[in-house]
């Protein structure tokens, strides 16, 4: 490949390089939209034999899925209407998941009553290596999406790595804040964390030339 990521914002190069290219990995991925394109697991699954579960919304994608996706479970629902607890005791996953995108709308409150549910039901039985969570933050500070999601991961014991992630784009050229990006200390080589972590928002561009460099080290 070219590209060293095809996710929507390098962040599948996170988690590979995070987990140290892991192969046969887990993934739940919360709001997964196109199954390839700007798609932060489709690397994960086609090149380094990742399963796992897919919830998206739009019922439109479910034959690229079907075609594109074949080791994933697929779910096209509202994510706030699911028991995720049930999903993953279902399909048998193990108690330590490798990766969790949650990307939904913070503007209706998905977004933070999905990470409720989670912190409830989810968090106490499955950890996640490395968790990507969109507040969208540049948009509004809806229902104070970004406080309390930061709270919610601080007690269940995640590290925020890379803080207000940013991308920008020709309709939007100044820096949009919209992720933060976490690992869990018990999963991940906290020495390979210490050498990337940042407190500063940083565009990702910047942070995948940060991980190029701990690579080199």
């Amino acid at each position: 490949m070219s590209k060293k990521y095809l996710g929507q914002a390098a962040q599948d190069y996170f988690v590979i390089n995070v987990l140290n290219h892991k192969r046969n990995g887990w993934f739940v991925e919360i709001g997964s939209e196109n199954p390839s394109f700007n798609n932060n697991t489709y690397i994960l699954e086609k090149y380094l034999d990742w399963k796992g579960v897919m919830v998206e919304y739009n019922a439109d994608y479910l034959p690229m899925y079907q075609a594109h996706r074949p080791n994933s479970k697929h779910y096209m629902s509202d994510a706030t209407k699911l028991n995720f607890k049930e999903i993953l005791d279902t399909h048998e996953f193990p108690k330590a998941v490798d990766y969790l995108q949650l990307d939904l709308e913070a503007d209706n409150r998905s977004t933070l009553s999905v990470l409720e549910h989670f912190d409830a039901n989810v968090f106490p039985t499955y950890t996640f290596g490395v968790i990507t969570f969109e507040h969208d933050i540049y948009r509004g500070d809806f229902y104070e999406t970004r406080r309390i999601s930061r709270e919610i991961f601080a007690k269940n014991g995640y590290f925020r790595v890379f803080s207000d992630v940013s991308a920008s784009n020709k309709d939007h050229p100044n820096p949009m804040p919209f992720e933060d990006w976490y690992v869990h200390p018990s999963l991940v080589d906290t020495n390979y964390i210490d050498k990337i972590k940042r407190n500063e928002s940083l565009p990702y561009q910047v942070i995948e030339q940060i991980i190029d460099l701990a690579k080199r080290i």
